[in-house]
């Protein structure tokens, strides 16, 4: 097989492959995830950089310049853009970040369930050997060569099944960990934060943070019925 031929056999559409058995195990190890607090401990950073990404396309979308990002193993972390003070293109840019994750964990699930698990493999392989150059600290450099690391030997030593499973599974925990997340700023302390998401906003417009919060929430809750949905159709 020439490289061409096999690099297209790469990105191919492949079937769902999931029973109820997979479907079920990819939740237990989600929850496990999210809510065995040594494994959480560990791994939450991952909800974090898909938040700081999230900030970072969002912006990049409306105009701003990416300039730089840092991710910390304690959910804390920011992206720079540069571009005007305020403005739609600035609230929007700091309101994408905690929706984020879950949107992301929809597109896993939606693309695993409809044969596209290889396709985003790819995307998100290429996004993260992107955004390299744009890492502001040793820690941060080491969470995204070790993403990028694990996210190419999925996409490269394909097993279709095995794909569609880790994608399902990280999905559910991008999910799960967007709600703690969520709970974690809604708490008391996490509103009274001045460089809180919802903070910024509330100075942004002079909206106040609980309405902002309901709008991460009212999100989350919609991409978790989606996701729901996806899944109760392949059960």
């Amino acid at each position: 097989m020439d490289l061409g031929a096999d690099l297209t056999s790469r990105v191919a559409s492949a079937a769902p492959g999931l029973d109820t058995g997979a479907l079920a195990t990819a939740a237990l190890a989600a929850l496990a995830v999210v809510l065995i607090p040594m494994v959480w401990l560990r791994l939450r950073i991952a909800v974090t950089l898909v938040h700081e990404l999230g900030h970072a396309v969002v912006g990049v979308a409306f105009g701003r310049r990416f300039t730089g990002f840092v991710v910390r193993g304690d959910m804390s972390g920011h992206a720079v853009t540069v571009g005007p003070a305020r403005g739609v293109g600035r609230v929007a840019t700091t309101w994408a970040g905690y929706p984020m994750p879950a949107l992301v964990g929809l597109l896993m699930v939606w693309t695993a369930t409809t044969g596209y698990a290889a396709a985003l493999l790819l995307g998100c392989l290429v996004t993260l050997v992107v955004v390299l150059v744009f890492v502001r600290s040793a820690g941060t450099l080491v969470t995204v060569a070790a993403a990028a690391a694990g996210v190419g030997a999925l996409w490269w030593w394909r097993h279709d099944e095995v794909q569609v499973l880790a994608v399902v599974t990280t999905g559910l925990v991008l999910l799960v960990g967007a709600w703690r997340h969520l709970g974690a700023v809604a708490s008391s302390h996490g509103r009274r934060d001045p460089g809180s998401d919802a903070a910024v906003l509330r100075r942004l417009t002079g909206i106040p943070a609980s309405v902002w919060l309901l709008t991460f929430a009212a999100t989350l809750a919609g991409a978790t019925w989606i996701i729901a949905r996806l899944l109760l159709d392949l059960a």
